[in-house]
């Protein structure tokens, strides 16, 4: 039935059913297919039950295009039985329906990063330690990291010189949570990973007994403890298919660990092994490029991508004054975009770190070109949504003290911060949560009358809200809170473009909670607050895209799984692509540069265009720029290369001239980039040439740039060198 969609690698992975499979899916390969089908076969020749299929992955926007794609294959009624979701909703999802295993109710409410640091900032406070010393991001990563790795308190290794704290600090917080009835992210896979390992828990045991097959897509993500929740939810059954590309590990920032898809093998010898590496997505230029790009990492599973697509245009190398060049140059290429008829949803502009999008925003605005910037403040996070949001929780879920206190004074009701601290003491000392607080006021001796007035209304308010909640829906509570609150009325009153601004925004959160209801009722499922509040947390960068015409701009780890017919990859400098804004870069860290290199690559489906600038003027300060060492691995019978800067700017090895060389748009045959003949065809300029801006070559700091000669008898000069800065040399011991 499916053999005439696939290829025999790809029917190959479909047609294996049972027992452990690893899939290696290079760029573009069609693994989506392959995971879509091999559940239709499961369920058509491998007589598995629908609701015994658990597909898992990272993002809700992959989740959606799984879930429509099967629904297509096997119809709806079947597909509404297949559990499909990614990590955290199907975590969330297994911890609501048995949530007693872990000590919280089904109510329990996510909490994220910001609410994470409030209740850290707390902990901290409550401690007596000094928020200068231990700040709570930093603790929270630290925390994170454990987490992500199977650790408790008490697992966590002596790795770092505050960890007596840093540990009684994770006591804390994991108890001020499970206080609230909350946890954080990587609670939701932490907390199933232990049910599961335990097998004296009967929670575990029915988790584990659940599905009969499970799929992983994009296993190259995993961290730690995403592998033990997956390697035990398949323990018995061994009916395991894990689909990925070690070429395409790119988070390991984030936790996650190459070792899962590389050493598969290592827990599952017997696993069957399949290559995907024919790539549909790509023109034969992109698909060779990028695959002599990260032929050259370490490590690798052995794989070679190719295509039958056209051969298309070359990828245009683009060499730029600054970055202020290289974002005219983006402007020209999505005019030319337009004028050829190509929709700016169809072009994407990607950078190594969220802070070059600044001038590529002004420049874009200037031009009144349409763009959308992923990873920048999210719809959710917004001031005026969290606010409402809070309100809905704190309905929900009255243990959630963060909420209460967000929303207590909100609109302003005269409730100051003197009594909410003689509020939020008498909780700590009583070992209560505020909302019990908040009805026993009574028992705060200081509070003054005015002040348990105000208190009063605030808590009649919430048991209204409550009520209300018993039978409302979802969107229809939304209105009742913003109503009786006074948000609205207090909006509508000050009468600014910001207050308008943020009504819509209230408005379109309504507008969310009808699209959640509207779903769950085609689905067969009550819309439930406790379900839109869930899925709201879940949300990621990558499901704020829409489809509307502007250009896309967004960080490459961002770009991971999506496609564009055109993208401007910009930033292609060494310290900027690979990255070296953090001291300690290791060689684990630069092969995921490389990977993440190749990633960018393969975004593009026919034309690709790539800039590196001469100098950038970027976290305050010049970086002097060289082209990125990836860019020398592009074959050059697939590139075009082009230099748009000024003989005064330009800070390559060139004799001085009177006018800047003309681009020169021909392949560069049996060579690679860069060539330096490209910028000169003439021989080697003598020593008495040297001058700002050249490059300049040390025995042991490498390759730099002239940033000031020093004449004399035995002249010097003082040139950056990345990664060592700048260092003043004597010329002779230079070569350019």
């Amino acid at each position: 039935m499916y053999e005439a969609d696939l290829n025999p690698a790809q029917a190959e992975a479909v047609a294996q059913l049972f027992g452990p499979v690893l899939v290696f899916a290079g760029a573009g390969s069609g693994k989506t297919r392959v995971i879509t089908y091999r559940v239709a076969n499961l369920i058509a020749k491998g007589g598995v039950a629908p609701e015994r299929i658990l597909a898992v992955t990272f993002t809700n926007k992959a989740a959606r295009e799984m879930r429509e794609r099967i629904h297509r294959l096997v119809g709806g009624s079947t597909a509404e039985r297949i559990v499909v979701g990614t990590f955290h909703a199907t975590c969330a999802r297994l911890l609501r329906s048995d949530a007693s295993g872990v000590g919280l109710t089904p109510n329990f409410v996510i909490y994220d990063t910001s609410d994470q640091k409030a209740l850290m900032t707390r902990a901290i406070r409550e401690k007596g330690y000094d928020e200068k010393r231990f700040a709570p991001r930093q603790v929270l990563g630290w925390i994170g990291d454990q987490k992500q790795k199977g650790l408790g308190p008490d697992g966590a290794p002596e790795e770092n010189a505050w960890h007596p704290a840093y540990r009684e600090l994770y006591v804390q917080y994991e108890r001020q949570l499970r206080a609230c009835n909350a946890v954080d992210f990587d609670d939701l896979i932490l907390l199933v990973m232990r049910l599961l390992e335990d097998p004296t828990n009967p929670v575990g045991q029915q988790i584990r007994n659940r599905y009969d097959s499970i799929l992983v897509d994009e296993f190259q993500d995993t961290n730690v403890t995403q592998y033990r929740l997956i390697r035990e939810l398949s323990s018995a059954h061994r009916n395991l298919c894990v689909v990925g590309d070690d070429d395409q590990s790119i988070y390991r920032w984030r936790g996650a660990d190459i070792r899962n898809i590389r050493g598969f093998r290592n827990d599952f010898p017997d696993a069957r092994v399949i290559k995907l590496e024919q790539n549909y997505r790509s023109s034969g230029v992109i698909v060779r490029a990028a695959t002599e790009v990260i032929s050259r990492g370490h490590g690798r599973e052995d794989k070679r991508l190719w295509t039958a697509n056209p051969e298309g245009d070359l990828i245009e190398v683009v060499a730029c004054q600054g970055e202020r060049q290289e974002a005219a140059f983006v402007v020209a290429c999505a005019n030319q975009a337009i004028d050829a008829g190509v929709s700016l949803s169809d072009v994407a502009v990607f950078y190594r770190v969220n802070a070059q999008s600044r001038v590529l925003e002004e420049a874009l605005r200037a031009a009144r070109i349409s763009y959308q910037i992923i990873g920048g403040m999210k719809f959710f996070e917004r001031a005026e949504v969290k606010d409402a949001l809070s309100y809905l929780r704190a309905i929900d879920n009255p243990k959630s003290d963060l909420d209460v206190l967000r929303i207590i004074n909100t609109p302003a009701r005269g409730i100051g911060s003197t009594t909410l601290d003689k509020i939020t003491t008498h909780a700590a000392f009583r070992g209560i949560t505020v909302t019990d607080a908040l009805m026993d006021l009574d028992a705060i001796k200081d509070l003054a009358n005015a002040a348990r007035k105000r208190v009063d209304v605030f808590t009649n308010l919430m048991d209204d809200l409550r009520t209300q909640s018993a039978h409302a829906s979802p969107s229809q509570l939304l209105e009742e809170v913003l109503q009786k609150s006074g948000t609205l009325a207090g909006l509508r009153q000050e009468n600014t473009a910001e207050a308008d601004a943020r009504l819509e925004n209230l408005l379109e959160l309504g507008g969310s909670l009808t699209d959640y209801e509207t779903e769950a009722l085609s689905a067969g499922e009550v819309p439930t607050l406790a379900g839109f509040l869930e899925r709201v947390s879940l949300v990621s960068d990558v499901d704020t895209i829409q489809d509307a015409a502007r250009i896309t701009l967004m960080t490459v780890h961002a770009a991971k799984g999506l496609e564009f017919e055109l993208v401007l990859l910009t930033g292609m400098e060494e310290d900027m692509f690979p990255y070296r804004g953090m001291d300690g870069r290791d060689a684990d860290d630069l092969e995921e540069e490389r990977r993440l290199a190749y990633v960018a690559i393969t975004r593009a489906k026919k034309k690709l265009y790539v800039t590196h600038v001469s100098a950038r003027q970027i976290f305050g300060t010049t970086r002097w720029g060289t082209p990125s060492r990836f860019l020398a691995d592009l074959p050059g019978d697939c590139v075009v290369l082009r230099s748009l800067m000024t003989p005064t700017y330009e800070i390559r090895n060139v004799k001085q001239a009177s006018a800047a060389p003309p681009p020169r748009d021909v392949p560069i045959d049996e060579e690679r980039f860069v060539d330096r003949s490209f910028f000169d065809d003439a021989t080697e300029p003598a020593l008495h040439a040297l001058a700002r801006g050249m490059r300049v070559l040390h025995d042991r700091f490498g390759e730099g740039h002239v940033l000031r000669v020093n004449e004399g008898a035995d002249p010097s000069v003082v040139a950056h060198f990345p990664g060592w800065g700048d260092k003043q040399i004597l010329a002779r011991f230079l070569k350019w």
